[in-house]
Formats: C-alpha cells, sequence, structure tokens
C-alpha cells in the first residue's frame, strides 16, 4: 500500500503519470481519471510531443532513427545509446501514456505513405526483421487501427524452440533473449486487448510467458544464477531493456487480461523489487539509457522516480492482494 505522503508526491505530476496514479492507486472514480487522461492529450508531456509531429505522420523524420541520425558518427558509437526521437519511439510514448487514438487522427495513413524502416526500406506497418520493433509495431499499429495481422503472425513464425524470442536471430542466434521475449510479448499483448485473441497468438503469448516464468524472470535455466545484474536495474522510460520491475507490469497487464492470478514463480522477482523501496516508499532512478530524447520525462540517477514508484507499487499492490486472496 502506498503512504499518503506518496500518494500525494504522485498525485503531483503530469497528467500522462497522474491518471495512473488515481486509477491504479488512489481509487479514484473512473470519471475522474477518465478525465484526467484526456488531458495528457492537451497538456504537459503528451501535449508537447504530439507538437512535434511532422506533417508526414512521422517524428523526427524517420521511422526508428531521426533522419539526421549518421549511422557512421559518434552518435552510432557503442556508448552513446541510440535517439528517442523517431516515430516508433514516440509512438511507444504517447501510446503508454494513454493518449487516446482518435486525438492522432489520420496518423496511420499518414505512415503508411510515408515511413520506411531504416532496413532495406520496408513499409512501416509491414514491419522488418527486428522481432522487438515488430513487437512495437504490432502494438501502435493496433492501437492506431493499422493492420498488422499480416506482421502478427510473422511474429508467431519467428519464435525460438525454447519459447521466446531474440532480435539477433537474423545473425543466426537459436536461443531467446529476455529482452527480445518481453518486447514481443508486450506487442501481442497489446493486440489481444485491441482486437481478440486466437488460439494461435493466446498460445504463443502463454509460451513466451513460460520462457521468462520458468527462469523466475531473471535467472539462467542452466544453473538458477542471476542472468545479468540489468535485471534488478530500474530505469524509466523502460524503452528495450528488460528488468525485473518491466516483465512485472507486463505479467501484471496480462494477469488481467486473462482473469488469471499471478504465478507463483514471480515470486522471486516480486522481492527484488520490493528489496529496492526506500525507507520513504519511493524507488529511485538507477541508471539512465542514453540517447537523444526531445525532453526528459523523469529524474536524474540517484532520485526517487514517480514513475518508478507508480510501476513497483502496484505490481506490489496486485502481487499482495492475490497473496491475501483479495479480489481487489
Amino acid at each position: 500500500m502506498v503512504s499518503d505522503d506518496v500518494l500525494s508526491w504522485l498525485l503531483d505530476s503530469d497528467p500522462a503519470l497522474r491518471w495512473q496514479v488515481e486509477r491504479d492507486l488512489a481509487g479514484a472514480p473512473e470519471s475522474v481519471w477518465r478525465a484526467t487522461r484526456a488531458r495528457v492529450a492537451t497538456e504537459g508531456f503528451g501535449a508537447r510531443l504530439l507538437a512535434l509531429q511532422d506533417a508526414d505522420g512521422q517524428w523526427a523524420g524517420g521511422a526508428y532513427f531521426p533522419a539526421d541520425f549518421d549511422f557512421a558518427g559518434p552518435e552510432a558509437a557503442d556508448d552513446a545509446g541510440q535517439p528517442w526521437t523517431a516515430t516508433t519511439w514516440s509512438l511507444n510514448s504517447l501510446r503508454e501514456w494513454g493518449v487516446d487514438a482518435a486525438v492522432l487522427g489520420d496518423t496511420a495513413e499518414r505512415i503508411a505513405a510515408n515511413s520506411r524502416w531504416e532496413y532495406d526500406d520496408l513499409p512501416y506497418w509491414g514491419g522488418e526483421v527486428d522481432c522487438c520493433i515488430n513487437g512495437y509495431t504490432v502494438a501502435n499499429g493496433t492501437w492506431l487501427g493499422a493492420d498488422v495481422s499480416g506482421l502478427t503472425s510473422w511474429l508467431l513464425e519467428h519464435r525460438m524452440s525454447d519459447g521466446g524470442w531474440n532480435c539477433e536471430w537474423v545473425e543466426g542466434s537459436t536461443v531467446s533473449s529476455f529482452h527480445s521475449t518481453l518486447n514481443v510479448l508486450k506487442g501481442l499483448l497489446v493486440a489481444e486487448s485491441g482486437t481478440g485473441s486466437s488460439d494461435d497468438v493466446r498460445d504463443a503469448r502463454r509460451g513466451g510467458e513460460e520462457y521468462l516464468l520458468s527462469r523466475r524472470l531473471s535467472t539462467r535455466l542452466s544453473t538458477g544464477e542471476p542472468v545479468a545484474p540489468w535485471v534488478s536495474r530500474f530505469a524509466y522510460p523502460f524503452r528495450w531493456f528488460y528488468s525485473v520491475l518491466n516483465a512485472a507490469e507486463y505479467f501484471r497487464d496480462a494477469a488481467m487480461l486473462d482473469g488469471r492470478s499471478p504465478d507463483p514463480r514471480m515470486a522471486d522477482a516480486i522481492e527484488q523489487i520490493r528489496g529496492a523501496r526506500q525507507p520513504d516508499g519511493t524507488w529511485l532512478q538507477e541508471r539512465r539509457h542514453p540517447g537523444r530524447v526531445w525532453f526528459e520525462v523523469d529524474v536524474d540517477v540517484g532520485e526517487p522516480s514517480k514513475w518508478l514508484t507508480l510501476s513497483a507499487t502496484r505490481v506490489l499492490d496486485w502481487w499482495d492482494a492475490a497473496q491475501r486472496g483479495d479480489s481487489r
């Protein structure tokens, strides 16, 4: 449960965050949080990002990278991160912040006409070869009403034999990746939520979930050791990076869609999240993902993060309620 002080701190925030606090932590009536959610398109982060859209429907003139990105320049160095300003990342943010797709009008059609992937100049809504990118595209296309059924089928066809996905399949990888699997699962979940499920999609999603659950969201199947330090280092925005918090948010959403209880194999991951809570009930920004951004939406490393505190608190509330047998 969130304390009154932390709840007041969380509510004093941009509408993109506030409406989620109202809905998931404060127990506000639906009319209240929906009114706040509607403000995302006209105030704060959401309004700023919408105003940066190009006339052709894109952001920064590119699909995954901005049009002025120099693939041979210093911004392409391994330690430089990547830009987070192009169309895919901007759509991800607007969707995750709760902007109504109707606000974006004919964006899906303009993107279809004008946006091509940097990889092989492929058409935007057809996707490319990267599983994570295609997962985002399925989610964003579903949200905006584009036909991404073919891309959904592509994702199902590119599952690894161990149940998950790996964006490096095109380079010869044959085992799944935590990062890739989670990003695809998120896309499939949005597709199911938006257009309904099919047996094939549901089976693939459950198989990907099993890949992560059999590893307790954080360990190697072969040794039981942590897969890497990044599993328990939390940062907002999540971007494409895996963490047990990012994964737990997905499993909460999936359980709510499916009407299921939390899987007990999540217990260790939940305790990692609980263990990161500060004495004052907040969670700290533990890392930043380098790269160009339109504007900052969260705090520097070492500072209490409202976004992470919202995310971690609602995951723990969901888990703890289930352990008590509470149906809330």
